[in-house]
């Protein structure tokens, strides 16, 4: 006969896996926006105390970073691929504007887009790390458009980005898909008929 002691495991506990972390903390900055979640939120869903926060992540702005960039990979919008060289540019910045207004509004709890609505936090070092990935995704637009249209890039580009903008504030308050692409179409005819001036 054999019997079961309840035995206490010896050693450390089983670490969590930082990746994961970073799934985690970026549905909590999305649902939430950066300045709503504290070390605690991050802490308290990952299941870790501070010190393990801190060696892993280094801060909550380091942390956004990260997701910053896991987003970028994962959930952003593919511009590179949206901006094919052989594709009409007022119909490539349509799409882009949908594909937009499908993301923003993709999931009801998390509107709009993590990195443009990071673009306004109170923390410096996670507001500049969410311009700089906006300020790229902006160079990427005018660089495409320059290509063919020069004149028209610079303010082309910031009608673009304003219009994105909006999107994701009106997601971020609850405009759903419908009402959303419907703005992304509007946008692509107001781009259409500029460029064909």
């Amino acid at each position: 006969m054999t019997t079961t002691k309840n035995v206490r495991q010896r050693g450390r506990p089983r670490r969590f896996d930082p990746d994961e972390g970073v799934a985690t903390a970026q549905r909590l900055f999305h649902a939430r926006g950066y300045d709503a979640v504290s070390v605690a939120d991050v802490t308290d869903a990952l299941g870790i105390n501070p010190p393990s926060f801190y060696a892993a992540f280094g801060n909550k702005a380091e942390l956004y970073a990260r997701v910053l960039d896991r987003y970028s990979r994962t959930g952003g919008i593919p511009l590179t691929q949206i901006l094919a060289p052989d594709r009409p540019v007022a119909e490539a910045l349509t799409a882009v504007l949908e594909e937009a207004a499908r993301r923003y509004a993709a999931d009801p709890d998390a509107g709009g887009c993590l990195v443009l609505e990071g673009t306004r936090c109170n923390d410096p070092a996670a507001r500049d790390a969410a311009r700089s990935l906006n300020l790229a995704a902006e160079d990427l637009i005018r660089r495409y458009i320059a290509a063919r249209h020069p004149e028209q890039a610079e303010s082309l580009t910031d009608f673009i980005s304003t219009t994105m903008s909006g999107l994701s504030a009106k997601a971020r308050n609850g405009h759903s898909q419908e009402q959303l692409l419907a703005t992304a179409r509007l946008a692509g005819l107001a781009v259409a008929q500029f460029l064909s001036r």
